[in-house]
Order: C-alpha cells, then sequence, then structure tokens
C-alpha cells in the first residue's frame, strides 16, 4: 500500500485505505500544540498583513537578534529557515554522497533527504518499548561515518535521552570525525529540558535544528532555525536558496519568541493531559512509549499488528499516525498527538468500546 509519507492530511489517508473520509473527524497523527497559536499572533495579524508587499529580509537580522538575545548565542550561529524541514535538507546537502547513520526509529525526512542526496545510509535501530539509546551499541555503526541524524525527544516515540548520552555521543562523534545533526523539534514541550546550545563552542561537529511551527502551532507559516558553528552556517546558507523564510513568518516568530506565558501554559497542560491518558492506558492494558512531550506510541499488546485497531479508529472517525514507513516499527505501534481535553476523551471513550470488543482475556 501506498501510505502517506507524513501525519495531517487525513483523505490521502483515507484514500489509501480505500475508506470514505467521514464529515466529523478528529487528526491525532500531526503533533501540533493543541492550544493554537498564541492570541498575539492573531492581534497583530493586520500589522502583519501591512509588509506583504515589501520583500522580506534576506539576513533575517531581526529574528535571529531575538533568539541570539534569548539563547545567549551569537548571532553568526543562527541560520533561520523555512521550517525544520528546510534546514534538513540543507544538512543533508551538506553530507552529500557521505556514511550517514540515522537512529531509528525518525522522522522520515532524514532519510528522504539523505537518499536525494546520494548518501549511503545506515540505520542504528532501537527497540520497543523503552526504545533505549546506549553508546556502546551505537560506536561500530560511527565507524566512518560522516554524519549522524538524531532526533530528541525522539519522534515517534516522545522519548527525551538523558543529556549524559546525548553528551557522550557529541564526544564518540568528535573523535571520529562525525558531525551531530541533532534535531530538537520538540523540545519546547519538555518542562525541564537539557539545552545543548551551549556546547556549540566546544563542538565543532554539532548541528542542532529548531522548528518553531509545532509549539506556536504554525505549521502553515513554515518557520525553524538551526545553530552551530559560524563556519557550518556560512557553508549551510551559500546552499540556500534565496528568499527561502517569508516576512510574515519572519515577523510571527519574532513575536512568538516573546511568549514565556504561553509556552508554560502549554507544558503543564500537555504534562496534565497526558498523565490522565497513560492512567486510562495502563488501567486498560494499552502499552505505550514513555513520552514526555506532547505525543506517544501506543498499541495493544494483545495484537500482532495494529492494523485491526487501526481501520476501528478510522472508522469512528479518529485518525492516529500510522507507523508503517517507520523502520523497525512497521505499523506495530500507532502513533497520537495529545488534543484538547474533550478531543482526549472522545479517544478515550472509543478506546473503551474497543475493549469491551476485545477483552483482555484474549
Amino acid at each position: 500500500m501506498n501510505w502517506p509519507a507524513h501525519g495531517s492530511n487525513p483523505r490521502y489517508l483515507y484514500e489509501a485505505m480505500g475508506l470514505t473520509l467521514p464529515k466529523e473527524y478528529v487528526d491525532y497523527s500531526a503533533n501540533i500544540n493543541p492550544l493554537g497559536p498564541p492570541p498575539s499572533l492573531k492581534e497583530k495579524w493586520m500589522d502583519f498583513y501591512q509588509e506583504i508587499h515589501v520583500y522580506p529580509d534576506p539576513f533575517a537580522s531581526g529574528l535571529k537578534e531575538r533568539i541570539a538575545k534569548k539563547e545567549q548565542i551569537p548571532v553568526e550561529s543562527i541560520l533561520i529557515g523555512n521550517g525544520g524541514a528546510e534546514l534538513i535538507a540543507l544538512a543533508a546537502r551538506k553530507f552529500s554522497g557521505k556514511k550517514i547513520v540515522i537512529i531509528q526509529p525518525a522522522f522520515s525526512e532524514y532519510e528522504k533527504n539523505c537518499r536525494v542526496n546520494q548518501c549511503e545510509i545506515v540505520y542504528h535501530q532501537l527497540h520497543g518499548p523503552e526504545f533505549e539509546l546506549d553508546l556502546a551499541d551505537l560506536q561500530s555503526s560511527l565507524i566512518g561515518a560522516t554524519a549522524l541524524f538524531i532526533c530528541n525527544p525522539n519522534n515517534p516515540t516522545g522519548i527525551q535521552y538523558p543529556a549524559s548520552t546525548i553528551l557522550s555521543i557529541m564526544d564518540e562523534c568528535e573523535q571520529q570525525n562525525c558531525s551531530v545533526i541533532l534535531d530538537e523539534a520538540f523540545y519546547d514541550f519538555l518542562v525541564d529540558y537539557h539545552s545543548f546550545l551551549p556546547y556549540i563552542n566546544q563542538y565543532s561537529n554539532l548541528i542542532i535544528i529548531r522548528s518553531m511551527t509545532k509549539m506556536f502551532a504554525i505549521p502553515g507559516i513554515r518557520l525553524g532555525y538551526l545553530v552551530a558553528e559560524p563556519s557550518v552556517i556560512q557553508d549551510l546558507t551559500e546552499l540556500q536558496s534565496h528568499w527561502s523564510t517569508n516576512a510574515i513568518a519572519l515577523l510571527a516568530g519574532e513575536l512568538c519568541l516573546q511568549e514565556e506565558g504561553f509556552l508554560k501554559e502549554t507544558q503543564n497542560y500537555i504534562f496534565q493531559e497526558r498523565k490522565r491518558l497513560f492512567n486510562f492506558f495502563q488501567n486498560q492494558n494499552f502499552m505505550v512509549t514513555p513520552s514526555d512531550v506532547n505525543f506517544y506510541l501506543m498499541r495493544d499488546p494483545y495484537l500482532k499488528d495494529q492494523m485491526e485497531l487501526f481501520e476501528f479508529l478510522l472508522h469512528n472517525g479518529l485518525i492516529p499516525r500510522h507507523t508503517f514507513n517507520f523502520p523497525g516499527l512497521e505499523g506495530s505501534w500507532l502513533r497520537f498527538a495529545i488534543k484538547g481535553s474533550e478531543e482526549n476523551d472522545r479517544l478515550l471513550e472509543v478506546l473503551v468500546k474497543w475493549r469491551q470488543l476485545h477483552p483482555l482475556s484474549l
């Protein structure tokens, strides 16, 4: 089956399944902030409109300066991009034709862009339900590699790797002359995240990618940034298309960086809803990954694969993210975003019906 490569856009999923998209549905496949964009974006939207007749700043100076001030890093170490996806593509272009290690399961864009750039791809496969990352297991995969893609917190599991593990990997990669591409697309959903931005001065091989579309619920705008030492930023800038980031995205980014209260509100909401959901899953004997963010993997352990549960949810208008194109998962889990409380209640109601039809004794 030709499965959609991403979450969201449920019409394509239903077409692939040979099903009719219901008039009412809840899409749990996109990991976007359930609180929606910050209210300040709507308040300032007409001000943004005044800028659409002007070319955007090709150097994104205003946004870079705000990021630099907030994160205490040099402006020269920042590259603004059209979402995390463009920055991933630029990193893959930089290492075109080289051996690349991808810690799996992982966001499919890493492999897609590496294949476009004729890279030799090596999987380092983690295994559920804990998906633990161990440096000793990884070392042999790194031999002869030019770069390593790692997502922390991980997508699709939602698991945050210990800071000590990430630092050990950075040390090992430095010894093996291997760059570390650390994708932190969901770092800001964590209440207490160990930031690796300060380490760019210590590790010349470190490239950090951050998305602003997930926390601030602006995937339609497309915005992200990359942090590395200035020479790496210069190399990537030369590969980037001119005008890649539009004026509205730049202005929205500057505004979002001021939303500390919104950030804390989101983190608290996700923490409380995740706790509530996970208590239900435990009571109903569903297996979940130990996620720390706004999404998680879930499975019914009484099924060999999750296709029957997947179809049941789709027929009930609930749309999780399939995992058929995640190496190592191949449909054995379903990924769910944490949504609004009413939508989360709807999921629990449908899963109760499922468990009534598939009791634990089977």
